[in-house]
């Protein structure tokens, strides 16, 4: 079920596009094998729904002549399938096989001869040798979410052996070979639409797929595909957009997702390549939407904090603003000038982003006098984290670099105001986008699925999660 819920993201988007992905999935040998185990439950449910309706016939047993038989109430009792595989056909698809599977199943007989002896019980049939093999094809159906179906399928039962109970069964047991063939015909046949009922059952879970995600009321990311996948002997390597847009408004960024490669990693069921494309993605999407700016009050200030948002702390820097506002408070206003960026390196995720400040005076009518506007280049490490189902951050100053863009207050050095706005970042603007940034943003998933033993590393250009998944 697993694999073909991953399998299913084939079909989101025509085959014909090149561009490269902004994420790349990799589901690994040890994740097929918990597919595998999944969609063996499945199918051993299915198959113990077997229903075989009631038959009766006429056989021509030595020596006792003509015996009128029915068999009724029949049902499953017991499904075994020890043997079973996944097997992918490098660019094709997969099949599955199943080997020595057996069922069991018990009944009511009722036998006439003689034209006047009648006589019941029980019975028990033993199917053993039952082989199953069918290929699953993948579609999009028509919302564009994929579908899965039984494309073949073929079913063989070695041996159905019935031995009948109560009665004279003794001498009913005679003629079992007669009976055997008509129950193991009855079970062959329902076998494949069992098995093809088994893969449309996916269908519920793969319409969960989140093509589409919303991360919040500004933004949303988009998980179709851009090419078809590349399916291996061991592994299957998907290729997603991942790539974030304004709500209701995609707008492509001024940049493209270069090409990377995932590592050769089996340790877990599951990879997931993120690049650094499709997180300034977001920072495009979010500068867009006019959201990366941050008013600053003093009450934002810790009380412990040496340093207040008024024109006495300012004017002991900048003496003209404590002669021509005396005793008021201040107002910062951050504001991004471009578009921040993102760069992995190993080990290391770094991001760059250039700011104004523009301070104001708050006039006892509550008015905004500008004293001064300076140009804050920063930049922050960030440190990525799973949490749930999520990819969050949280981001840490390394350096920052103030210059003078405008002053109405007359020239003045801008170099003994550095520690006041490096206080001011770290005690107010790093907290409240670490706040943010702690919510995450949806990463691929499908129904109830939830990571376990996950692992994140930086390297270049990209972060790679390994995780296991659990299937609830």
């Amino acid at each position: 079920m697993f694999l073909c819920c991953w399998l299913g993201l084939v079909a989101l988007i025509p085959t014909t596009l090149s561009t490269n992905p902004g994420v790349k999935v990799r589901l690994t040998e040890k994740g097929i094998e918990y597919g595998r185990q999944l969609g063996m439950a499945v199918i051993q449910q299915k198959l113990g729904s077997i229903k075989i309706p009631d038959f009766s016939g006429t056989e021509k047993v030595s020596p006792i002549g003509k015996v009128q038989y029915s068999l009724s109430n029949m049902h499953i009792v017991n499904v075994g399938l020890p043997k079973s595989s996944v097997d992918l056909v490098p660019g094709t698809g997969v099949t599955l096989s199943i080997g020595d599977a057996f069922i069991s199943l018990n009944g009511n007989w009722r036998v006439k001869y003689l034209r006047i002896i009648k006589d019941s019980g029980s019975f028990d049939l033993d199917v053993n040798g039952l082989s199953i093999a069918t290929t699953i094809s993948i579609k999009s159906d028509e919302t564009g979410r994929p579908a899965v179906s039984s494309d073949s399928c073929s079913a063989t039962v070695g041996s159905a052996k019935v031995k009948f109970h109560g009665g004279a069964s003794w001498l009913y047991n005679l003629f079992t070979t007669f009976i055997d063939k008509a129950l193991r015909n009855a079970l062959q046949k329902q076998i494949c639409p069992l098995v093809a009922d088994a893969v449309s059952d996916l269908n519920p879970q793969l319409k969960t797929l989140n093509v589409l995600a919303k991360v919040d009321k500004y933004a949303e990311i988009e998980y179709s595909m851009v090419s078809s996948p590349t399916v291996l002997k061991s592994l299957i390597d998907l290729s997603l957009k991942g790539e974030f847009y304004n709500i209701g408004k995609h707008q492509e960024p001024p940049f493209s997702p270069a090409a990377f490669n995932l590592p050769p990693q089996n340790n877990n069921m599951l990879y997931i390549g993120m690049s650094a494309f499709t997180v300034n993605s977001a920072a495009f999407v979010y500068n867009n939407a006019g959201v990366l700016s941050l008013s600053i009050t003093d009450d934002m200030i810790p009380k412990s904090s040496p340093i207040r948002l008024n024109t006495k702390t300012f004017g002991a820097f900048i003496p003209q603003i404590a002669k021509q506002f005396p005793g008021l408070m201040m107002k910062l206003l951050v504001k991004t000038v471009k578009t921040p960026t993102l760069t992995f390196q190993p080990n290391n995720a770094t991001v760059q982003a250039i700011t104004t400040v523009t301070a104001f005076a708050i006039q006892p009518n509550s008015t905004l006098s500008p004293l001064f506007v300076l140009n804050l280049e920063a930049s922050v490490s960030a440190r990525m984290f799973v949490s749930e189902m999520k990819l969050a951050a949280a981001v840490t100053l390394n350096k920052m670099d103030l210059t003078l863009d405008k002053s109405y207050v007359g020239d003045f050095q801008v170099g003994p105001l550095e520690n006041v706005f490096q206080g001011v970042l770290k005690l107010v603007v790093i907290p409240a986008v670490n706040a943010q940034l702690a919510k995450g943003y949806p990463l691929p998933t499908i129904g109830k699925m939830k990571l376990m033993n996950t692992q994140l590393d930086v390297l270049k250009d990209y972060i790679l999660i390994g995780t296991d998944v659990q299937f609830s």
